[in-house]
């Protein structure tokens, strides 16, 4: 038999090989491969690494509690998983699960949850199924990518070994849809909710009515919807929605754990109501539509009791279908209504929200006036806003007011990337992903207590929106830090980690067909 010298090189070759743990035979290594990083968004308050994974398999079940909420909150991961694994995963109150959802366990609040994954499986805890739903978020990130393509993948199915216990620092978590300056469908809206739902956002604040358009159905003012509704900037279709699509709208939101804000922006802001009905104008006059951008032209005429009557009838029927506490009334860049006059009109309004069961939140030029007991500020003015008008809102939330920060020059998602951006506006500045991320919601405003910020909220202004592609490519990869800033503690947040785990989600939105865009300033896997 003839004999083959192995040369130093051939050699130092078979050691290597041997050090990583395989045979010349190409058998199996003889020691696991390390586990990828766990790169969650958000940052979860407590993540311990360790363990055996466990994995996905065609004998995996989906064990519930026997609660209809529980149940809706299995069939929901199963309907996740089901396309990309080719796998039933039964969901069942009974026998055996590798995947267990529950309720149970203290200190883990409204929204919190507990998830723990090991060879035998993984157990998602929470004290309400708000909290399961969102532990489910954070195991969709514990799998790989292609676990959210709607074709069969090839696997395996891997979950790592974790314990997490988590729950958000604000229950305020919020992100807006202008629906009036371009009209979005139901469709539209439902796949928008989806994405915010995979970051734990809870609140969706729906811009219902502005200049340019009137969005929902109004059984006692029908021109509203009818003559109000029908354009949109640049002069399009526009459209509305019935009672029945907003409630499609509402009943889906809350099958994703998010509450419909809805808006109807007064005193300004109201072109579109004012050309539908005449007696809101001083002048009985109504004029004609508006497909413009400028904002600030038009009022409500704050005189006339036929103001208060529309405003009544438009506020008890949304409030009729809108389960959420909050109404928001608007309020900003009323500059054709005097301040004497912005004053009584708030003071006309707002008692109108609370007989109709809702709670009061309006732009922070509220804070200008006298805020109902209760009522939340949303503020959307600059870091460089003049200390004058910072103190105003500070003074109202010393005095019990609520705070829900969207600063336009951080939050905004319309705001342009760069310069050369196509879509979006740039009168704020121009608003890249780490200065959407890079600031801390607790101590923005000066004089406003930690304990008066309720959270914060990214709004999507829509004057050059016009797709949901368009919506992607401005809320991604910006969205997803609005939602760590809401969710995860002031210390999990840093810059430099961030934009590592925020690559990691790259892959997770091609497999949904999110376009975003591809920010220099992350590291992003090629693709």
């Amino acid at each position: 038999m003839r004999q083959h010298r192995r040369t130093p090189r051939l050699l130092g070759t078979l050691l290597l090989v041997a050090a990583a743990g395989f045979s010349l035979a190409g058998a199996a290594p003889h020691t696991r491969a390390a586990a990828p990083p766990v790169r969650l968004v958000p940052a979860p308050a407590s993540l311990e690494e360790g363990g055996a994974p466990y994995r996905i398999t065609a004998g995996t079940r989906i064990r519930v509690d026997g609660t209809p909420e529980v149940r809706a909150v299995g069939e929901y991961l199963a309907d996740i998983l089901r396309p990309s694994t080719g796998y039933r995963l039964p969901v069942s109150s009974h026998g055996a699960g590798a995947i267990r959802l529950r309720l149970g366990g203290k200190g883990l609040g409204a929204e919190g949850y507990r998830l723990r994954s090991g060879a035998s499986g993984v157990t998602i805890t929470a004290g309400r199924p708000a909290g399961l739903f969102h532990g489910v978020q954070t195991l969709r990130q514990l799998l790989p990518a292609a676990v959210e393509r709607r074709t069969v993948q090839r696997g395996p199915w891997g979950v790592a070994g974790v314990t997490v216990t988590d729950s958000p620092r604000y229950a305020y978590r919020g992100a807006m849809l202008d629906v009036s300056r371009h009209f979005f469908t139901v469709a539209q809206v439902k796949r928008y909710i989806d994405e915010l739902a995979l970051y734990k956002i809870n609140k969706l604040h729906l811009h219902l009515s502005d200049d340019q358009g009137w969005r929902i159905a109004v059984g006692s003012r029908p021109r509203l919807a009818a003559h109000g509704g029908s354009t949109e900037v640049g002069g399009g279709p526009g459209g509305h929605y019935s009672q029945a699509d907003y409630r499609a709208i509402v009943r889906y939101a809350a099958s994703r754990y998010l509450e419909v804000v809805p808006e109807i922006d007064m005193p300004g802001h109201t072109n579109a109501a004012l050309s539908s009905y005449a007696d809101l104008n001083c002048d009985g006059v109504a004029p004609p539509l508006y497909t413009g951008t400028d904002v600030g032209f038009s009022s409500l005429c704050v005189g006339k009791p036929a103001t208060y009557a529309f405003v009544d009838d438009v506020i008890r029927e949304l409030a009729a279908i809108t389960p959420g506490a909050y109404l928001h009334i608007g309020g900003d860049e009323a500059h054709s209504t005097s301040h004497a006059d912005y004053v009584t009109f708030m003071d006309k309004v707002q008692p109108i929200v609370a007989k109709y069961g809702k709670k009061v939140m309006a732009w922070h030029q509220l804070t200008g006036a006298t805020p109902a007991a209760g009522a939340v500020a949303q503020y959307w003015g600059l870091d460089d806003t003049g200390a004058e008008e910072k103190e105003q809102v500070a003074r109202a939330a010393r005095n019990g007011t609520g705070i829900v920060l969207s600063p336009a020059d951080r939050l905004y998602l319309d705001m342009k990337y760069t310069a050369d951006t196509p879509l979006g506006q740039d009168w704020a500045g121009l608003v890249e992903v780490r200065r959407a991320y890079d600031w801390d919601p607790g101590s923005y405003l000066p004089g406003v207590p930690a304990a008066a910020v309720r959270g914060v909220e990214a709004p999507l202004w829509t004057e050059t929106i016009r797709s949901s592609a368009d919506i992607d490519v401005m809320a991604f990869p910006r969205l997803p830090g609005a939602a760590e800033l809401g969710w995860s503690p002031a210390s999990t947040h840093d810059w430099d980690t961030y934009k590592v785990r925020l690559a990691a989600q790259a892959p997770r939105w091609d497999a949904l067909g999110i376009g975003y865009h591809r920010s220099p300033q992350v590291p992003w896997p090629a693709h």
